[in-house]
């Protein structure tokens, strides 16, 4: 089976003060003509009950240009002006499926300042990337190489808050092959002291990359804070916050980018329990361990590399009572207090809490993925229910 995988590589690079500049601008660019598009759309819904499409906001950013209060639109590359509604279209097609949120604008301090260039706004020869609008390459540090005879289709730029400077290349990476088909399945039960827990025994220790930083972080949250508001001190503190963040997320992203490809290679079938991050995080006790943990972006990487290289992803249920269930004889326990780390089945069975969860949700993925259930059951099958849950429906016939 052949399969063409789209794939981003992202470098460092440096660039130089007129490019710096340059694209400073393009990215204010791209925040303003977001933002009147969105205000544009948004009133004439309110006004009128129209719907306003991409190709009427394109007009619009073309009568924008001529105006005299907006002539400095003219002065980037008009491509990342372009894609910035395409993606404002995507956004507001994400809603109209109940997909999202509404669309929300773009602050100048809190979003990401990023620019999308396509194939006729940049060229990419001999390895030197140039962007419209510039007359030298960017000095990318080119930490990989991209895969032997393509060429990217879109060239992402963006600047993160501790100020690097990346560029992201989309191209058709050929390497990306299914692998070679395996017998074995792994239950996966995820959790604070041990990261992972697997149905084969293996516990993998939760490294904690925020509290190793942690006093580091107080101290220079603490110096930030005695900064007076829009004083150049406190742009460089903010800095200095914002590196100790971005280091903490790369050591987090890299962790889990190398528990998640052994996972993928070592197993054919992986069963995870479908959480809901985003309200188990309301909990103030438990908020920062479970964000550190980064449940969800385990679980994003576990299922597009288990697409990229032919594996299964059966994701069971929230409410199936994993931890209470005995994985030998089936007793279901009444409670299961989350101090409870080891307790004994009325069979003679003594289970590890985390390890039994592994084998019961091992167990209950095997039967799903026979009733065709898969990632995200909620979304996929018809009642928006995982096919573990098991509950009639309400619909009428």
């Amino acid at each position: 089976m052949t399969t063409h995988v789209k794939r981003a590589f992202k470098y460092r690079f440096c660039p130089t003060d007129v490019q710096a500049a340059e694209l400073s601008r393009t990215f204010g660019c791209v925040r303003k003509v977001y933002n009147m598009a969105l205000a544009a759309r948004t009133q004439a819904w309110v006004t009128r009950q129209e719907r306003v499409n991409y190709n009427a906001t394109f007009a619009m950013l073309t009568a924008w240009k001529k105006t005299e209060e907006l002539a400095y639109l003219n002065e980037v590359s008009s491509v990342p002006l372009q894609q910035t509604l395409r993606h404002l279209q995507t956004a507001f097609t994400h809603f109209f499926g109940r997909r999202a949120k509404y669309p929300r604008f773009k602050s100048r301090k809190k979003s990401r300042r990023s620019a999308e260039y396509t194939t006729s706004a940049f060229r990419f020869r001999d390895g030197a990337l140039t962007l419209a609008k510039m007359t030298e390459p960017l000095a990318v540090v080119w930490s990989r190489p991209l895969p032997e005879g393509v060429s990217p289709s879109t060239v992402t730029v963006s600047q993160d808050a501790a100020g690097r400077w990346f560029v992201s290349l989309l191209c058709d990476d050929p390497s990306v092959k299914p692998l070679p088909a395996r017998g074995n399945a792994v239950g996966i039960d995820v959790g604070l002291e041990h990261l992972v827990n697997l149905s084969t025994g293996e516990k993998i220790t939760n490294p904690r990359h925020e509290r190793r930083d942690r006093a580091a972080l107080a101290r220079e949250q603490r110096r930030l804070a005695k900064k007076e508001k829009g004083s150049a001190n406190r742009a460089r503190a903010r800095l200095k916050v914002a590196k100790v963040h971005a280091r903490i997320a790369d050591r987090r992203r890299d962790t889990l980018h190398k528990l998640t490809t052994r996972l993928v290679r070592e197993n054919q079938t992986i069963v995870i329990e479908d959480l809901t991050v985003r309200n188990m995080v309301k909990n103030r006790k438990l908020a920062r361990a479970i964000s550190d943990a980064a449940w969800s972006e385990f679980r994003s990487m576990l299922e597009y590399k288990a697409q990229w290289y032919g594996r299964a992803v059966i994701a069971v249920d929230r409410w199936s009572p994993s931890s209470r269930l005995c994985s030998a004889c089936g007793t279901l326990q009444d409670t299961m207090p989350l101090n409870v780390r080891t307790w004994t089945c009325d069979c003679g069975m003594t289970h590890d809490r985390d390890v039994n969860a592994a084998h019961n949700l091992l167990a209950a993925g095997l039967a799903a993925s026979v009733c065709g259930a898969g990632v995200r059951p909620q979304r996929n099958t018809p009642d928006r229910q995982s096919a573990t849950k098991q509950k009639p429906s309400r619909r009428k016939p």
